[in-house]
């Protein structure tokens, strides 16, 4: 590798890190805000809520990694211009594919961070996602342990307690279960437990109340107990059966997948074999963008106003590409045989990439023409 690919190489990572921490943080702030908001209300630690904020990162980057290399080689090529080094370099005789040279071991660069996030981290980072917010809507202690406070741990379900002992234990306990629409039922008791079961957590009471009223007949009926096992899982739903995300898959399994791995889990075939060929699809499409950025800024010639027309074509040449994905997607889910389609959206940038390599070089190679023809003899 030359000097010039060492040093277009290095401006290329280094805006690139720069701008991906930017937007990275902007997704990531959006991202945070609603996990404070729902990790906090349910009584979680920050500890969790940090926990929950990293392993959605890998997602984010996989959002966010594309857009900032495309601007990243956007805003080098346009300084190298504006600063003459571009004239300077063609000027010594390198010719467009070889000034596009470090732009696409960047690209490869990208597309390999790519393919390990979208392939190994992201679905390892969704499983520990979705297996932790399992154990956190499990986890009932943190909702109930409010002593004086009135809560609703879940819908149709107000507690209160009006001491916590350092044991665990609850001291007049009030519970109102309104999940039932034909009737509505009150627990109180002078003393509870919060216990783990297979099944999910049940509230065991002592010494107490149950008042049921039928809202039909406004009846209302009173049983006195000695102790009470509450089933609280079954009310919210926890002990069921662990469904399965797309994104948390291997890609292997997806793009493997018959219908019998579908109906086990859940999930339709289609959509399973095309989600699998698009992590693979995203990580080859990452590579063109660049090209086709640093293309586009060669194909101008000098200009008092810049190369803004060359960077407008960059950016309204990308639209069709995600547009082009988007018909992909809706055919591919509608049918398992046209999964490929995944591989549209890189194979349309590859072909745009090189046209326009091919179009930059042909405008060198008749800019340079010119000025021979100029030469008087």
């Amino acid at each position: 590798m030359g000097r010039y690919d060492r040093y277009i190489l290095s401006q290329l990572i280094v805006l690139f890190g720069f701008f991906s921490l930017v937007l990275i943080s902007v997704y990531w702030i959006n991202e945070a805000v609603d996990l404070f908001d729902s990790l906090i209300a349910d009584g979680q630690t920050l500890s969790v809520f940090l926990e929950f904020t990293a392993l959605t990162l890998p997602q984010i980057m996989l959002l966010v990694l594309p857009v900032a290399a495309f601007v990243a080689t956007l805003y080098i090529f346009n300084r190298m211009i504006g600063e003459s080094e571009m004239v300077v370099l063609q000027t010594a005789g390198l010719s467009a594919a070889r000034l596009l040279r470090p732009v696409l071991v960047f690209g490869l660069t990208v597309g390999l961070l790519i393919a390990v996030l979208g392939n190994l981290l992201a679905p390892i980072a969704r499983t520990q996602f979705i297996d932790r917010s399992q154990e956190v809507q499990e986890d009932l202690t943190g909702r109930f342990l409010r002593e004086g406070q009135f809560i609703h741990p879940t819908e149709g379900l107000t507690v209160y307690i009006r001491d916590i002992t350092e044991l665990g234990e609850f001291r007049d306990l009030f519970l109102q279960d309104r999940s039932d629409p034909r009737a509505e039922t009150t627990y109180t008791a002078t003393r509870a437990l919060l216990v783990r079961s297979d099944t999910g957590p049940r509230l065991v009471m002592f010494d107490g109340l149950a008042q049921t009223l039928n809202l039909s007949t406004q009846r209302l009926a009173t049983v006195r107990f000695d102790d009470f096992t509450y089933d609280i899982g079954a009310l919210i739903g926890d002990g069921g059966f662990r469904s399965y995300d797309l994104r948390e898959l291997p890609t292997w399994v997806l793009i493997t997948a018959d219908a019998q791995v579908a109906e086990q889990l859940n999930l339709s075939l289609p959509q399973m074999r095309f989600a699998g060929h698009d992590r693979i699809a995203r990580a080859l499409f990452v590579i063109f963008p660049p090209l086709i950025a640093a293309a586009c800024l060669m194909l101008g010639g000098f200009s008092r106003f810049g190369v803004w027309p060359q960077i407008m074509l960059a950016v309204g040449l990308v639209i069709p590409l995600q547009m082009i994905w988007n018909v992909a997607e809706t055919a591919a889910i509608r049918d398992a045989s046209l999964s490929y389609l995944a591989y549209l959206q890189p194979a349309m940038a590859a072909a745009m990439a090189g046209v326009l390599t091919w179009g930059a070089m042909r405008r060198r190679r008749r800019r340079r023409d010119r000025a021979d023809g100029a030469v008087p003899a």
